[in-house]
């Protein structure tokens, strides 16, 4: 897999997601417990430099943050293109509890839109 790490575009993208994945973490986490998912038609994908490059970019953002990542990528599906990313690292005590209550939320939202469809 060619490095994009020095790629002016990924470079910028990365710029630009950091503040996003920062605000995806949940209030009062000490940063903790962040994820990120980007959908866009394969179309807007390919000219953004493709899959793999906006994948660069988000891990590149994400390590700024101190993320351990992990990433997933794909281009043609359903929905179009998916790209998500998260924060794996294992949250301090001190954290545990806003991070759970944000990921039972966010689970609780996802179950209620995909019943109200």
């Amino acid at each position: 897999m060619a490095s994009y790490a020095k790629d002016p575009r990924c470079m910028a993208m990365a710029e630009a997601m950091v503040p996003l994945l920062r605000r995806s973490c949940p209030e009062g986490a000490g940063g903790y417990g962040g994820s990120y998912q980007v959908n866009l038609d394969d179309e807007e994908a390919v000219g953004l430099g493709g899959v793999e490059l906006i994948r660069a970019a988000m891990r590149k953002a994400a390590r700024q943050l101190d993320w351990q990542v992990e990433s997933i990528g794909w281009i043609g599906t359903r929905f179009g293109t998916m790209i998500a990313i998260r924060d794996r690292r294992e949250v301090p005590e001190a954290y545990r509890a806003v991070v759970d209550a944000a990921r039972y939320e966010r689970m609780r939202a996802a179950v209620a839109r995909v019943s109200a469809e």
